[in-house]
């Protein structure tokens, strides 16, 4: 450990040594809740693919606009956020509740730092709450008492993955744990789900690369795989596409950049 590394205080059960998801991306979007260990990383991914900013960026406003479309247009009133990670700006609780000041938010992350910070921005809200626990474990999620006490599992709620299903390898299983989820949703719920697009793209082989040496994890996967997260349910149009081209703010987005044909993703219904 460095002298840095030292004198960096973290909450107790935070490893300032080794890096996390939630604090590189953090730091990627120009947060302050990151360590010595995160910003290394961080600088990394920079230097192997610039475009890495422009890219958790991206990841942001795709998640904005499929919550503005969840509460605006599916109704939904409800949403658990998967591997939310540490907050940041138009936080899902924020476009949810400006689009409908009733909708109720409950965010989940592994790493022990988003619970006390987003608590912290969430202040007063009594209708927006964090937990800390795997998202691999759908029973402790699902059963946690400040999830149920907000989220009432009869009634049509959002599940949101984006982000997060890349982090797990193959033996996890992530297709059957989305299934699991789904299993547990009343009809009339949606799922957004992305996962890194695994293809030729030079950049798409050096992020994958960089992050699995790392963060150990990094899972890209082929179009085919990021569809069959949606088996089962009636996907809203435009279907699984690039971020930039789904319910895009500009009428007719151009073609995506080379570092956008790394996210792919989409939301669909169950029935």
């Amino acid at each position: 450990m460095t002298l840095g590394e030292a004198q960096e205080w973290a909450p107790p059960g935070v490893d300032v040594t080794r890096p996390s998801m939630a604090r590189v991306h953090d730091c990627l979007l120009g947060g302050v809740e990151n360590f010595t260990a995160d910003r290394s990383v961080a600088r990394r991914l920079k230097d192997a693919v610039p475009e890495v900013v422009d890219l958790v960026w991206c990841n942001r406003a795709f998640i904005g606009r499929i919550v503005d479309f969840l509460v605006r247009e599916a109704g939904i009133r409800q949403i658990i956020d998967l591997g939310a990670g540490l907050p940041t700006i138009e936080n899902t609780h924020e476009v949810a509740q400006f689009a409908d000041p009733g909708t109720r938010v409950v965010y989940v992350d592994l790493d022990p730092m988003v619970e006390p910070h987003a608590r912290a921005i969430l202040g007063g809200n009594a209708r927006a709450t964090a937990i800390t626990a795997d998202a691999r474990d759908v029973e402790a999620v699902l059963g946690h008492p400040e999830l149920t006490r907000l989220i009432d599992l009869d009634q049509p709620t959002a599940l949101l993955a984006i982000g997060l299903l890349h982090l797990f390898p193959d033996a996890d299983d992530p297709h059957g744990l989305v299934r699991r989820y789904v299993a547990e949703l009343a009809p009339g719920s949606h799922l957004a789900v992305s996962n890194m697009l695994a293809s030729d793209n030079p950049k798409a082989k050096a992020l994958e690369t960089l992050l699995q040496a790392t963060m150990g994890t990094s899972y890209f996967r082929d179009r085919a795989d990021i569809e069959a997260y949606f088996d089962g349910l009636v996907l809203v149009e435009p279907g699984v596409v690039h971020f930039p081209e789904w319910h895009p703010d500009e009428r007719l987005p151009g073609p995506p950049a080379p570092w956008e044909e790394l996210l792919l993703g989409g939301v669909a219904r169950k029935p």
